[in-house]
């Protein structure tokens, strides 16, 4: 099956824009329509004629955790979807598709992901990250064991990753070089087992990290790992 109309449902317009261009890249005639809240959502659904994907944010303004894909499935159930998150948390992942979806797409994921998780979905099939059956993915115990694998400096760096800074911010406020910034990031992934920053932030988010834990006494302001 081709893609000819797509509905993109996030409040980003710069992500928006992005995916768009992915998924014209990969079905270049195809129609990209966008909607940033659930009320257009609704609007362009109720009005949008044979849509063939929906890829819709998890967070959307205008609705409660998985309350839009929940609606969809409800009012729309002929119209795949693809849920789109930054987060990858592996339990947010069997959630979504419990409540229905027809995959999952990282927004870290690349052009080509994205290309092969609608080709699978516009097939019939389901498209989830395979690292999302992991049986350890979430158990608090076997995190906090790659946690503890982490020196004082790399702790740090993770959670201001966590924050959302870039690498030369963290860089600055560390007084360290950004390559060793990467260096400490290409450790952390390493030793958690992610293949990206998003991945291990999501891991650690799934744990409440008790006070002290990564505190500042004893870090190497060096930034070696």
């Amino acid at each position: 099956m081709e893609l000819d109309r797509v509905l993109i449902a996030d409040d980003h317009p710069l992500f928006r824009g992005a995916m768009s261009q992915a998924l014209k890249a990969w079905a270049p005639t195809a129609q990209v329509m966008e909607a940033g809240s659930m009320d257009s959502l609704q609007d362009m659904m109720a009005d949008a004629e044979e849509l063939d994907l929906l890829m819709l944010d998890l967070h959307i303004p205008g609705a409660d955790g998985f309350s839009a894909l929940v609606y969809v499935r409800a009012q729309h159930p002929d119209v795949p979807v693809i849920m789109v998150s930054a987060n990858e948390d592996a339990t947010v992942i069997s959630q979504a598709k419990s409540h229905g979806a027809a995959g999952f797409v990282p927004k870290s994921a690349s052009m080509d992901e994205i290309g092969k998780a609608v080709d699978r979905v516009l097939a019939g099939e389901t498209s989830f990250p395979d690292w999302a059956d992991s049986s350890d993915a979430g158990d608090p115990s076997e995190v906090l064991a790659k946690m503890a694998t982490l020196t004082p400096q790399q702790q740090r760096v993770l959670r201001m990753v966590g924050k959302g800074l870039l690498n030369k911010q963290i860089a600055y406020d560390l007084h360290v070089s950004e390559a060793t910034i990467k260096a400490h990031l290409t450790a952390i992934m390493r030793k958690l087992g992610v293949r990206n920053r998003t991945q291990a932030v999501a891991l650690v988010n799934q744990l409440t990290i008790a006070p002290g834990f990564g505190g500042e006494s004893g870090m190497n302001e060096g930034g070696t790992p």
